[in-house]
């Protein structure tokens, strides 16, 4: 079987594509626009999951579970929102199914059974969750409401592309209620923040924070927090987005709430969420030409095992070792597979596990019984070495936490050296179409300016970072008047 891949150099989208079905992480469905999530796929997947869980838990949310079908009017009782997602809306109009009569064998829609009104399948669910909200808060003693709900999204999508951009995903979704302005604005911070820690600390992808224009603004948000991760070809993948949402949904859906002292206030709202999408920004931050390359904090299996063996004596003294490791392996909480396949010669299970990404693989040997060792290779530098079993452990778990680092610290890297500072329109085309990555330029802070660069340039404002240094200039493309530096990108 060929593993081979097209690289990056040569056709970095044919990669991409090639990786995620090669690796085992995802295929194209029967349903267009719609994939297989595979278990290798959704394993990273639950671990994620697992991660951000623990982390909306340990933040004071609690998880619950809303209708994927909204009625239509529902939908349109935020205007903004409704339009927002109206090109991309999947609906149900009818609710059975017939025998054909011209068609044996064949079934037809029912034209009795038409439903008296059309259901949107959620895009998002601000508009089911709020409508919810109204009978669940009425006084001030039942605010914060802090729920998020893990579910499944339709947004009908008509180029798609596997993880990044699918007619169905997987997401969560945070919904919160607050009493005040500046509770709500501080819960849209905390959890971009929370998602940048997890991008950082467990996906070892460097994040800008930063919020977006009001032309890229959530529809029907007053402010858009986000984080934006840069992939390997230079692109930028917004990889998280937490909403201000003022008191849109809250008087589209009359969610009011008793004061303290007794006055009638409609409540303010927060949304938030991450998707699917982050497993292609996984693979597109780390993987090389041979496969997946995944940090071990997210990897299904840290440790892969293999035994070199030509006799089943051999493969029974090296197995006896190798359970040794593996309990040892176990205490200190690391994933670990023995691959004793005897289907398989070892240099096919090498490959394989390189192109899944497995952090660390140890080969064993007669020779390393006799000797007493190991030998070691890192996915990430490719590189080998022998070690002595006594201690193998604990070095094993250390190493798993350097090449965590090393990921992150070698994104980084990439990250701020595609960072460029830029002053005039023809500077900037330079830089984007060359260089690449985030182009930090004046902007004269209309979105008629952002669109006409857009329109250039496919290039968009990805946010205005929450680092910025306030700063008099000029507007590359106007000579308008600016505040401060924005990041342009191209993006996916």
């Amino acid at each position: 079987m060929s593993k081979n891949l097209t690289t990056r150099s040569e056709d970095y989208s044919k990669w991409y594509n090639e990786l995620v079905v090669k690796a085992d992480l995802a295929e194209n469905s029967g349903v267009r626009g719609c994939m297989v999530i595979k278990p290798y796929g959704y394993a990273i997947w639950e671990k994620m999951q697992a991660e951000l869980d623990r982390m909306f838990k340990e933040t004071g949310h609690e998880n619950a579970y809303f209708p994927l079908f909204v009625p239509k009017s529902m939908f349109e009782a935020e205007e903004k929102n409704a339009e927002g997602f109206a090109k991309e809306c999947a609906i149900v109009t009818h609710y059975r199914l017939k025998n054909d009569p011209d068609k044996p064998g064949k079934l037809m829609v029912d034209p009795n059974a038409k439903l008296e009104e059309e259901l949107i399948v959620r895009p998002t669910s601000e508009a089911i969750i709020w409508s919810t909200y109204k009978g669940w808060v009425q006084s001030y003693r039942d605010l914060p409401l802090l729920i998020n709900q893990w579910a499944n999204v339709v947004r009908w999508e008509m180029r798609t592309r596997l993880f990044l951009r699918t007619a169905e995903f997987l997401w969560q979704e945070g919904h919160t209620a607050h009493a005040t302005r500046d509770e709500a604005i501080e819960e849209s911070e905390k959890m971009m923040n929370v998602y940048a820690e997890f991008a950082e600390n467990f996906m070892a992808i460097p994040v800008i924070k930063g919020i977006k224009t009001e032309t890229e603004r959530f529809a029907g948000a007053e402010e858009t927090f986000c984080i934006e991760a840069l992939m390997q070809d230079g692109k930028a993948l917004q990889a998280g987005t937490s909403h201000f949402l003022g008191q849109n949904f809250a008087k589209a859906f009359d969610v009011k709430f008793a004061t303290a002292e007794g006055k009638q206030e409609y409540v303010w709202g927060t949304s938030w969420g991450v998707s699917t999408r982050l497993m292609g920004a996984l693979v597109m931050t780390h993987s090389d030409d041979k496969g997946l390359v995944l940090p071990p904090n997210l990897a299904p299996i840290q440790v892969v095992i293999v035994p070199i063996h030509k006799t089943d004596e051999q493969l029974d003294e090296i197995t006896a070792e190798v359970n040794v490791l593996i309990a040892e392996l176990k205490k200190l909480n690391v994933s670990v597979k023995y691959d004793n396949r005897t289907t398989q010669k070892p240099g096919f299970k090498f490959a394989e596990w390189e192109l899944k990404g497995v952090p660390v693989r140890i080969a064993v040997g007669p020779k390393d019984l006799e000797n007493g060792t190991f030998e070691v290779a890192r996915r990430d530098t490719l590189t080998k070495e022998v070690k002595f079993k006594d201690g193998i452990a604990a070095y094993i778990s250390d190493l798993l936490s350097e090449i965590q680092e090393d990921l992150f610290n070698k994104a980084l890297n990439y990250r701020d050296s595609h960072i460029t500072e830029v002053n005039s329109f023809e500077e900037f085309k330079t830089v984007l179409n060359g260089k690449g990555g985030f182009v930090s330029a004046h902007w004269d802070g209309t979105a008629a300016t952002e669109e006409k660069i857009k329109d250039l340039t496919k290039a968009t404002i990805r946010c205005i970072p929450l680092s910025r240094v306030e700063e008099a200039g000029s507007c590359i493309f106007t000579g308008g008047k600016s505040v401060g530096r924005v990041l342009f990108a191209k993006a996916y």
